[in-house]
Parts: C-alpha cells; structure tokens; sequence
C-alpha cells in the first residue's frame, strides 16, 4: 500500500490497460523513469482511497481513471492528483481504464503537436490499435478527413466503422499512391518508422506534419531532406512516459476540456478487445504482441 507524496493520489484499481511499453518494459526494452514503479501499468481506472497534502482534487471516494508513470499491474498505485481525471458519463471503470495512455498520446501529438485543424487529412497507421482506433475516432470527431493503414480486411473494415474515409491494407495496396490520390496527408501519426519514414514524407501534402511516436520496424532510415525543404515539410514527435509531470498535467486539462465531453455524449469510445485478470498478464502481452487484437486490451484488477 504505497503513501501519497505531495500532490497525489492513491487509487485501489480496478482495472489496468495494457499497452506495448508494457511489453516493451517487460523485455528490458523500456525502462521506467527515475523515481517510477517498477512494476508495468502505464493507465488504470479505480477509486481514490487516499490523496496527499495539497490534494484538492480528487477526493477520497472518487471513481478516476489515470495516466500512471508505472505500477498499474498492482491492487494499489500513487499518482499525481494532476493526472486523474473522472470516469466519463456512461463508461463503466473497464472502459475507463483504456483511456488515458492513448487518449493523452494521441491529444497531445495529433493535435498540440501536430495541429491537425478541422477540414485537413490525416493518416494514421495501424489504425485497429488502440492509438489508431482512438485517433481516428477524435480526428473524425474535431472535422478532419481520416485515412487508415491496417494488416487485414477485417481491420480495415473496423476502421471504416469508427470513421475512417478510406482504410488501406498495408499488405495488399499501397498507402502513398492511395493517400497521394486524395491530394496528401496534412498530418501522419506513425509508430512503424524505419521503411515507413521516406514512404511517410512522400504521402504528406505540402506544409504537412509527420509525428513520428514509435520505431516498431526500426529507428533508423535514409531519407531524402529535399523533399523535406522544398515542400515545408516538418518531422516531429514524443514519447509520453519521460514528460514532466506539468506537461501531463496540462495535457490533461486539454483532454478535460477538449474531449471528456465527447466521451460523456457517446460521440466516441474506447474499442475493447479482450480481458484478462491481471494473473493471467502473460497472455494479455502475447495477444498484445501478435498484433491480432483491434482495440484495447485490459486486466482485471479487483
């Protein structure tokens, strides 16, 4: 039973989600910041059994979900009080627990950092991921055309239900004639890198935006940067989890603004997968690793 620090909270969970730094942690590929729990868990969603001196809000007995800078694989977690936020109208703590790692990624890289405006194209790949799945569901949600990358028809077609103009599997066609045939990508979020990077400059419309978050084939690529400076091309991305706790803080006042409304109408969800109980996490990091889930993965906790 951890004690609250200075601003923040203690949560008895629930429910944990599962993300791929989890299974990157687990392999020794991801370790967790300084001062971080060594236990995975980067989201969960439960009630506030404690809170620390400064702590005005939440209070004890609240239902939260929470971005975490580790320890979600646990009966109990502290975290900054800056990072809950509450269960939207309607969502139950499950679906709640699925929320904040990909829901504070995709904010603050589509939109703080890659300033996808309403009427702009976007291309996300591996659309049926629970970055994917949630990117397209806010990028349809704030007025943008929506363009998808996914392994599979019947991704592909799951993707068209959350809202995806055109979804394109990687396997059998290819996404730069497909998004070039619609005038370019204003904006791509890419976490494939490697053979990816100069196919993603290629497909960006001019001025457009590529916010690169993770390297699953590779960080390394020969690119050609004249593309880059004759068409005002910009590169950019982020990774979440080393974030000061303030710039967390303030993406989540963004997500309390800009989107827990969203979620409270039902306008968009989380898209779960599977559940595990956190005994069985094993298994949740081998269906994670396939890739074969569309959605979110999660672990039962109480």
């Amino acid at each position: 039973m951890p004690d609250p620090a200075h601003d923040q909270v203690v949560i008895k969970l629930a429910y944990a989600g599962v993300n791929r730094p989890d299974a990157l942690q687990r392999a020794g590929l991801y370790n967790p910041p300084p001062g971080a729990s060594d236990l995975p868990g980067l989201e969960a969603a439960g009630e506030v059994v404690a809170v620390g001196a400064g702590v005005t809000n939440p209070q004890i007995g609240d239902q939260v979900c929470a971005l975490l800078p580790g320890g979600g694989y646990a009966n109990y977690v502290a975290t900054p009080a800056a990072h809950c936020l509450p269960v939207p109208d309607g969502l139950s703590l499950k679906q709640a627990a699925c929320l904040p790692e990909t829901f504070f990624t995709v904010w603050s890289n589509v939109f703080m950092r890659g300033g996808l405006q309403a009427g702009e194209k976007f291309l996300v790949h591996g659309g049926s991921s629970g970055i994917g799945t949630t990117a397209i569901q806010l990028a349809r949600a704030k007025g943008a055309r929506v363009f998808t990358t996914a392994g599979s028809d019947e991704k592909c077609a799951a993707c068209r239900d959350l809202g995806a103009e055109l979804a394109i599997n990687y396997k059998t066609d290819d996404f730069v004639e497909k998004v070039k045939a619609e005038g370019g990508a204003d904006v791509i979020l890419d976490m494939v890198g490697g053979p990816y990077m100069q196919r993603n400059l290629k497909t960006l419309a001019d001025d457009g935006r590529l916010v690169q978050i993770a390297f699953l084939q590779g960080m390394k690529a020969e690119l050609n940067m004249v593309q880059l400076m004759t068409r005002r091309l910009t590169m950019t991305g982020s990774t979440l989890r080393p974030q000061s706790d303030l710039a967390k803080a303030r993406i989540a006042d963004a997500l309390r603004t800009h989107v827990w409304p969203l979620l409270s109408a039902g306008k968009i969800a989380p898209v779960m997968d599977q559940e595990f109980a956190l005994a069985d996490a094993a298994a949740a990091h081998t269906r994670m690793e396939s890739s074969a889930h569309i959605g979110k993965i999660v672990l039962k906790v109480g």
